[in-house]
């Protein structure tokens, strides 16, 4: 039967991480040992306080349906956390629970964007958010945020990239795949250009509890009540608390935007999950000391193993601050290896040397490779290993 699909799914870009990730999987299949990188996950089970919570949610027979935009429990749960963590206040009907962060980004690109609709989005980016503005008939447009800048866009740029067509501009800091987080300064500079030009704020900060060093998290949405008004924070439980399965995020901001998703929502997913968020409850409410020994096992591997990447010939990486992705430049070894482009040097990667690597033409930079740390540290060592010694032994070749 010949299928005519619908024009904006043929308009969508093949997820490059799912197609290595699929070609790390055959080989691992037929017994080859591949050390796959690509995991956009933590190597942690979820904390156990929070399974318990789970399977007691159940065992009490909350099996049914919630309200759409998620239990008055998790949402007071979420509303606390602000709170706490950002002195931001929020009142129950300025949340909506999703099906994930992406579901919950999904929903208000969905919302608020009409056909032609533009949306700012600094590379290097996440590689569902053009993907998603296209699907809600957006335009994505690609700002360049430099090595050189630390992969952060400039007020001027941000400036200079709006039109009349514009309706939003993204900031995911800490950054996938860039592990860089923007200042209060920064945020308070680039806000400004939105305040004065009227830009919706979409702060992706699913990634705030996994900060290294010195650094700290901020929200742009606590910086003033004008920026709060103009963002909408997209967080969730995926990253801090080890549960990517459980699939539970959620927005934050204005009114009549999250009363809109919640309508959407309705009439596309009902609810979240419902033992989900019973989990999430627990995840907010109960002991955090999983959340920072989380943390704290990914900066020791990241304080482990950036020297030895470095290391490698032809390898520049900016140091993270933040998220657990290594982002390093590797134009330089690509040439000196005698192969044409990053995207072939990657596939030699996985096919010679046993390690699978996300390109960055996937996210925006084609110069780049994306590395997941979220893995144990013998492997993450044995990777840099085989990474070295392929390239070194391709430039003496």
């Amino acid at each position: 039967m010949a299928v005519n699909l619908a024009n904006r799914v043929m308009a969508l870009t093949p997820s490059t991480t799912l197609a290595i990730t699929a070609k790390a999987k055959e080989l691992k299949e037929k017994g080859v040992d591949v050390i796959g990188l690509g995991a956009g996950e933590p190597d942690y089970n979820t904390p156990q306080h929070i399974l318990d919570a789970a399977a007691r949610s159940m065992n009490e027979g909350h099996t049914k349906y919630t309200p759409s935009a998620g239990l008055p429990a998790l949402k007071k749960a979420i509303i606390e956390k602000f709170d706490r963590d950002q002195g931001l206040t929020y009142k129950p009907n300025e949340i909506i629970v999703a099906n994930g962060a992406k579901h919950a980004l999904y929903t208000f690109f969905q919302v608020l964007l009409n056909d032609g609709d533009e949306v700012i989005i600094p590379t290097p980016y996440w590689v569902s958010y053009p993907e998603q503005v296209k699907l809600a008939g957006g335009v994505p447009i690609y700002v360049d945020g430099l090595e050189s800048q630390q992969f952060k866009i400039t007020p001027e740029q941000l400036e200079t990239a709006i039109t009349e067509k514009t309706k939003a501009v993204i900031i995911n800091s800490p950054s996938n795949p860039t592990g860089v987080i923007y200042t209060a300064e920064e945020l308070q500079e680039l806000g400004k250009v939105c305040l004065e030009r009227n830009i919706v704020i979409v702060s992706d900060e699913i990634y705030e509890k996994l900060i290294y060093g010195n650094h700290r998290h901020v929200s742009i949405a606590q910086l003033s009540p004008e920026l709060k008004e103009q963002t909408i924070v997209i967080n969730g439980v995926s990253k801090s608390h080890s549960m990517t399965g459980w699939r539970i995020g959620y927005a934050a901001g204005n009114r009549e935007i999250i009363e809109a998703m919640t309508n959407l929502a309705s009439h596309s997913t009902s609810n979240p999950t419902t033992t989900a968020q019973y989990a999430s409850i627990a995840a907010y409410n109960g002991p955090q000391e999983p959340v920072e020994e989380m943390r704290q096992a990914f900066e020791h591997r990241l304080e482990v193993i950036y020297d030895k990447l470095v290391s490698i010939p032809g390898f520049t990486c900016v140091k993270p601050q933040g998220a657990f992705y290594l982002y390093p430049n590797v134009k330089g070894a690509a040439e000196i290896t005698g192969y044409q482009d990053v995207d072939a040097f990657v596939e030699a990667l996985l096919v010679e040397a046993k390690v699978a690597v996300i390109p960055g033409s996937g996210f925006g930079t084609p110069e780049n490779i994306r590395l997941s740390y979220a893995t144990s540290l013998d492997l993450l060592e044995e990777a840099v290993v085989r990474m070295k010694d392929f390239v070194e032994s391709k430039r003496q070749a």
